[in-house]
């Protein structure tokens, strides 16, 4: 079978990586504010160093990203002009509830989206909307401690309730938590968790863990009850890990590594804790503190579909003196037969088509493949008719060869697949770097590093082939 009519493809972003405009429009400061460009970076990520306001040593790139709040329009009708039909974006908890714990909403913030989703509609691009792709109100994390607590969940409940109820018609594809096992990988950018000495981080992790999986039950059963025609889904980072070699050893290292990623999405799809967690918390000799309600809550509000990302495969050895390398907070095996790209992520498109195989067979849920890219040094350049461009052949030939992949996992495996959005659509600030010159647009946006540049938009030679790959529903790949 091939790709259907109503494919759903687009490009994908998340409000701290381009949006801006942190103090306007009654919004109030959260966790990916105050994670600075720079070495300090990776600390304050995993939350091992404490920064919950701005200082006057670093830069801080989330505060102004691409400056989406004042260019939505130009973005999106640039969207259009490729043929999106559908386009991810997130939404900024602090700018519906400032403090997040308010009873009340931010109307300023609640039109900003509003505005937004209108400006897609009028493309004929359908919003696919991330709820928390790792905001969270500082002031949750100062006066409950982030999603350690489980009042938070109260707070969720309130804004989805908001979410739903304003935008009923608008918008109807929603993803609960991004990345959501990234918890376990930097805990302060993904859920807002600081650890003080001696804590017990790993149990923090996974009780805040529940906390979210149990918010995401709640956001399924008030999506569908405002708004049958909702579709809510999970979303993780993917990639299966392969063992390094064939020594049993490396096979079940890998098969816990596999499994340590997909214990979020099992609960999310299936209901419930699989065996293999609830073992680990055991010998752990951790209460997550699951009550009945919990449990009714996962088992009858389960997912409508499981989204991704996928950037690469992984690889593991319980060997020693075996390379390393590192893709989207994972740490792992150098898989000698990949290539890799100029941050050190290996390449592997077959890879994907596995992990949708693996994703599929474990879930038999429609899958949507919401994050897929190459980060890259791009060079803007004139293109001798008085304008500028980028020749990015390398990250067409990325794409390419996952298109390919996705393609062969719904032609030939019978993978159940509704739509692609390619990471980055638009250059943005770099979530596990701060960087900008980290890019994977289809458009570039002159902004640097340390965040000079005019915010001009330029269309690369990817921007092109894209809007022909769109049309032709994935058939011309040339």
């Amino acid at each position: 079978m091939a790709l259907s009519k109503d494919f759903l493809w687009g490009g994908a972003t998340a409000a701290n990586q381009c949006e801006g405009a942190y103090r306007e429009g009654g919004r109030g400061l959260a966790n990916v504010d105050v994670i600075p460009h720079g070495p300090d970076r990776q600390a304050v990520m995993r939350g091992t160093r404490r920064m919950l306001e701005p200082d006057g040593e670093h830069f801080y790139p989330a505060m102004y990203g691409i400056d989406f709040y004042h260019h939505y329009k130009e973005d999106i009708r640039m969207f259009g002009e490729m043929g999106f039909k559908v386009f991810r974006l997130s939404i900024a908890w602090s700018r519906i509830f400032p403090q997040g714990d308010e009873t009340e909403p931010n109307e300023e913030g609640l039109r900003f989206y509003e505005d937004v989703f209108r400006e897609c509609h009028k493309y004929g691009i359908e919003p696919l909307v991330t709820i928390t792709h790792f905001d969270c109100p500082i002031h949750l994390i100062e006066a409950y401690g982030g999603w350690k607590n489980r009042k938070l969940i109260d707070f969720y409940k309130n804004l989805v309730t908001i979410l739903f109820t304003r935008y009923k018609g608008l918008v109807k594809y929603w993803i609960t938590f991004n990345e959501i096992n990234m918890i376990l990988h930097l805990p302060f950018m993904g859920a807002g968790l600081l650890f003080e000495d001696g804590e017990d981080q790993t149990a923090a992790k996974y009780l805040s863990a529940h906390h979210e999986l149990v918010a995401s039950a709640w956001a399924t059963k008030i999506a569908h009850e405002i708004d049958p025609e909702n579709k809510v889904g999970c979303m993780m980072a993917a990639g299966d890990y392969y063992p390094y070699c064939s020594l049993p050893e490396d096979v079940w290292a890998a098969k816990g590594k596999d499994h340590e990623n997909l214990m979020f999405i099992d609960v999310q799809a299936r209901g419930y804790y699989p065996a293999y967690a609830r073992k680990q918390f055991e010998r752990m000799g951790l209460d997550l503190g699951i009550t009945e309600e919990d449990r009714r809550m996962l088992r009858e509000y389960t997912v409508d579909f499981v989204s991704f990302s996928y950037y690469s495969s992984r690889c593991i050895t319980t060997q020693e003196g075996v390379g390393e390398t590192i893709g989207n907070a994972f740490k792992g095996t150098r898989n000698p037969y990949l290539k890799a790209s100029e941050w050190g992520w290996q390449i592997d498109p077959l890879g994907l088509r596995i992990t949708m195989n693996s994703l599929y067979d474990r879930y038999q849920k429609p899958l949507f493949i919401v994050e897929n890219g190459l980060g890259a040094k791009d060079e803007l350049v004139d293109d001798g008719h008085g304008s500028y461009t980028v020749d990015d052949q390398y990250r067409i030939d990325y794409l390419r060869e996952h298109i390919q992949a996705f393609k062969q996992a719904v032609e030939e495996d019978g993978v159940e697949l509704l739509g692609y959005t390619p990471w980055g659509c638009i250059d943005l600030v770099s979530a596990s770097t701060g960087e900008m010159a980290k890019r994977y647009g289809f458009i570039y946006v002159d902004r640097d590093n340390q965040g000079n540049g005019s915010m001009k938009r330029y269309k690369k030679k990817s921007f092109e082939w894209y809007k022909k790959v769109i049309a032709s529903n994935g058939e011309d790949l040339a």
